[in-house]
């Protein structure tokens, strides 16, 4: 499937004063991650976003969009087809009508719902952290 697997990964949390801690200021708080799968012809950026934003959609059109450059960067220096997929998850679960099209697109076998489920549990999991 993949020669080879490059990954780069971002974790933020938030910080006292509610922004995220990242290379650029975000206004608000969320759980990033993004992954670089490079075969000889292709290339997936997969972002994968833990949000508090309810708009998941706007997030997914913005992701694109932000990403749209580097993608055009990386098809003229490397020669190959470049791809992003925005997987982007609200902290209680909900996710977009267009979220199964781009976790089917990702190489492997993935459930929507063990997605979820985690999105819920790492929430709850950072509610107990800051409220004990």
């Amino acid at each position: 499937m993949c020669n080879s697997i490059t990954t780069t990964t971002s974790v933020t949390a938030a910080d006292a004063a509610g922004t995220t801690t990242t290379d650029d200021k975000m206004a608000a708080s969320a759980v990033m991650m993004m992954m670089m799968m490079m075969t000889t012809t292709m290339m997936i950026m997969i972002i994968i976003i833990i949000s508090v934003d309810r708009n998941v959609i706007k997030k997914e059109a913005e992701k694109i969009l932000k990403y749209k450059e580097l993608t055009i960067g990386i098809q003229r220096m490397w020669n190959v087809i470049t791809k992003v997929i925005p997987v982007i998850i609200w902290a209680t679960g909900t996710v977009s009508k267009t979220f199964r099209k781009y976790v089917s697109s990702i190489p492997g076998k993935h459930e929507v719902k063990e997605l979820q489920k985690t999105a819920i549990l790492g929430t709850a999991h950072i509610l107990r952290k800051v409220l004990m």
